[in-house]
């Protein structure tokens, strides 16, 4: 059995009790974090600088009742509700949307998607309703989407700004989480003092949890679900013991009635001050997000059943404690800490520090798994990204990217060093992602699920509104904080749409200037053309026909290896791909020339393994094809007459019976060895602790026809002599005449991006050592 199996499966989703709740109880520590920490500054920014420091009950319960109801109303109501029931395939967040539209309408701009990639088990899982009544709305507003392009471009562009958000939000949540744990400092400090001491604090504390992030989610989630359970257990009792000391009449403030009363009597500065109450729900994004890591019930258990109740008793303990205290000449007094009791401050100052760290670790979770999800699906640079758990897919760490955010996290406290300015950006980062989400929830409510469009409209206009209103708050502060989300959301939209529209030009210039097969059957001893032992693999983003790369190839160099592989390593819009249905396989050619096109797939959660490991399903996966091929050229799977029958392959090599695999240890003597003629011994590449050897063993069936039986002991002995990857270095440069704008997107932003970027080689683990690069100018 191998990992890729292993993962797929992925037993988080047992759905035993005992899994659930195990499952509630991590997810405190990985999805939680960030929305447990906003009781530390929500009261703190939303009185910080829009109402006056003279502050009346009836200001202190319009702030309560605002949060409680959009405590409620958001993460209650529209995510554990509603948005968690749209999971594709267990998997959540903007990109799980995006997907789950792309597969109920064409509607995705990916190049090369095929029809043989609807019959994927995932594919079609959500499918039952489709055929319900074709003549509904739903069904006119997905033709409508198929027809134009300009929508599927809109689409796009939408899910990359929700994308891009999140990751500005994995800058700014870290960021003030940390420096408003430290900020506890100021009750037992001077101000002089105070703010020499928080700004290095809280860089160092960052610098220490961007360190641990190689570590992995699996790890860090058991270390910090007993932190934020014990932070939760500590606000809400020192929640309830400020309602019953100080004003046990504080659930009055419950009513809606008093924020009415509040924007009635604060007018301009109470709407203004909205930016602030908004960051009661950040990281409620993080449970849709996060969902491939747990489960939807055990996610529903935890919020309601512990961290909804603890946030609401932790704001309205606040809100008692203030509501007796009027503080007039120091806005630091409004803060969290102020209402705990003395001789449990310094306490609670360090399980704060801790709940800090771990409110950060969700968002950054999130981002590394949006960058991830992006570059899968061609909307990101291809970067280096380490998978932290054999036994949970989804848990990755991308280095890169990891420093990068630490450095932006540091130039963003040194940059504001006040929370008030952190407050207004990152509040524009929470309430951006929630816009897009609704809209595409709405979107999926109709198309995918077939639901009237009268209930989409209600989604859309019910919480729009609502989060309408917090944004228009958000965004009027632009110059007192907010332009940090919104440039470094242009700063990576730029980046992933730059790619996109390279990755989609390169592609359009493969399919315009493709190979016949005919050219291919042309080539033979009478034009110099040699076939060397071994096997020859050609990566390509081709899903049919020849890539200009090869003939640029055997133009300069009249020769080509004994075994020919066409490889498309692709992406398809969907979560997980089943290792049984991985390679789809055909012939180029007739079979005499021992040439294969075999096309790779994966879920854009999907775990690459490494390059001993492909090579073996590769080479498995086409002598089962071999196996069961009875025809001479194959059937058309499209209606190109260039393509081949694509056979659907798995990658579970020991179940294959055309070469059969097993694995020894290499210090064994092999005194029994029978058939030495059918047996090839190819030895894979030890690891440190097991030494293993792989070998490929022709058996001699009556099932295997002869003409099959040569061509496999072919492959064995190509797989014997090596195999080389002969991959296009291309160089794009725009066509003469064309605009400015495309000559400096294509010149310099998708070069740029190509040079800096990690190339197909090291994205699909291939040895650097047996990879031979041809270069190529692509005129586009």
């Amino acid at each position: 059995m191998g990992l890729e199996s292993f993962i797929y499966r992925n037993p988080i989703k047992d759905k035993s009790w005992s899994r659930v709740l195990t499952l509630a109880y991590q997810s405190l520590g990985v999805v939680y974090g960030d929305l447990c920490t906003s009781p530390l500054y929500v009261y703190k920014v939303a009185f910080g600088e829009d109402i006056e420091h003279s502050k009346t009950n009836e200001e202190i319960y319009g702030v309560l009742s605002f949060i409680f109801w959009t405590v409620t109303l958001i993460p209650l109501l529209k995510y554990v509700f509603i948005v968690l029931r749209a999971d594709d395939n267990g998997e959540g967040g903007t990109f799980a949307l995006y997907s789950l539209l792309c597969r109920h309408a064409r509607v995705s701009l990916l190049p090369d998607t095929q029809i043989a990639d609807e019959d994927l088990t995932e594919y079609t899982i959500d499918q039952s309703s489709v055929l319900v009544n074709k003549h509904n709305v739903g069904s006119g507003l997905k033709i409508l989407f198929e027809k134009h392009r300009i929508l599927k471009r809109m689409l796009l562009v939408l899910t990359l700004i929700g994308s891009c958000t999140v990751i500005g939000d994995g800058v700014l949540t870290p960021a003030i989480s940390v420096f408003c744990a430290v900020s506890g400092l100021e009750l037992s400090m001077a101000v002089e003092t105070h703010k020499y001491v928080t700004v290095p604090a809280a860089c160092i504390i960052l610098i220490l949890l961007f360190a641990l992030q190689h570590y992995g989610t699996h790890r860090v989630g058991f270390m910090f679900a007993p932190i934020v359970l014990t932070w939760l257990l500590c606000i809400s009792i020192i929640g309830c013991y400020n309602i019953f000391h100080w004003n046990p009449y504080v659930y009055e403030a419950l009513s809606p009635y008093y924020m009415f009363k509040f924007l009635k009597k604060t007018r301009n500065k109470g709407w203004m001050s909205l930016g602030g109450i908004l960051l009661c729900i950040t990281g409620s994004e993080a449970m849709f997000a996060d969902l491939g890591h747990f489960s939807q019930f055990s996610i529903k258990i935890a919020f309601t059943l512990l961290v909804y109740p603890s946030l609401i008793l932790a704001y309205m303990g606040q809100a008692a404690y203030l509501s007796k205290h009027h503080f007039h000449e120091s806005n630091y007094q409004i803060g969290f800490y102020v209402s705990v009791p003395v001789h449990l401050r310094w306490p609670i100052f360090i399980i704060a520090i801790l709940q800090s760290v771990v409110g950060s670790q969700a968002i950054i979770t999130g981002t590394f798994s949006i960058i991830k999800q992006c570059s899968a699906l061609g909307c990101f640079p291809e970067v280096k990204i380490v998978h932290t758990s054999s036994m949970m897919h989804g848990q990755v760490y991308i280095p890169g990217i990891n420093w990068s955010l630490m450095l932006l996290c540091l130039a963003i406290i040194i940059g504001y060093r006040d929370i008030n300015g952190l407050g207004n950006a990152a509040g524009l980062a929470v309430i951006t992602v929630m816009l897009v989400t609704t809209c595409l929830m709405s979107l999926v409510i109709v198309i995918c699920w077939r639901k009237s469009v009268f209930l989409a409209i209600c989604f859309l206009v019910f919480f729009g509104s609502i989060e309408a209103l917090y944004f228009s708050a958000a965004i009027i502060k632009f110059l007192q904080g907010a332009w940090v989300p919104i440039a470094l959301s242009l700063m990576f939209f730029v980046i992933m749409y730059v790619w996109h529209y390279g990755t989609l030009k390169k592609y359009k210039f493969d399919v315009e200037n493709m190979v016949p097969v005919n050219w291919i059957l042309g080539l033979g001893p009478d034009l110099g053309i040699v076939r060397v032992k071994g096997i020859g693999l050609i990566h390509t983003n081709l899903v049919s026909g020849i890539p200009a790369i090869f003939s640029h190839f055997v133009t300069n160099l009249p020769a080509f290896h004994q075994v020919l592989i066409f490889l498309c390593v692709k992406s398809v819009p969907v979560p997980h791909v089943k290792p049984e249905e991985r390679f789809l396989v055909g012939r180029v050619g007739p079979k005499e020339y021992r040439m294969y096109r075999c096309i790779a797939r994966y879920g854009y959660r999907d775990y690459h393994k490494d390059d001993i490991e492909f090579e073996d399903d590769l080479v498995c996966s086409i002598a089962e094809f071999i196996r069961s091929d009875t025809s001479e050229y194959g059937l058309v799977l499209t209606h190109s007459e260039d393509d081949t029958m694509m056979t659907v392959v798995g990658t579970s090599s020991s179940n294959l019976e055309g070469v059969r695999f097993c694995e020894d240890n290499i210090d064994r003597v092999h005194d029994k060895m029978e058939g030495s003629l059918e047996m090839m011994e190819l030895v894979k590449k030890p690891e440190k602790k097991v030494k293993k050897r792989v070998r490929f063993v022709v058996p001699d069936s009556p099932r295997i026809n002869l003409d099959a039986r040569e061509e496999l002991h072919e492959l064995v002995e190509a797989k014997e002599a090596g195999m080389v990857y002969i991959v296009g270095q291309s160089y794009m440069r725009a066509k003469s005449g064309s605009s400015w704008l495309k000559k400096v997107v294509i010149n310099y932003g998708y070069e740029f991006l190509r040079q800096n970027s990690r190339g197909p080689i090291p994205a699909i683990r291939i040895p650097e050592t047996c990879t031979l690069e041809v270069g190529m100018i692509y005129q586009v």
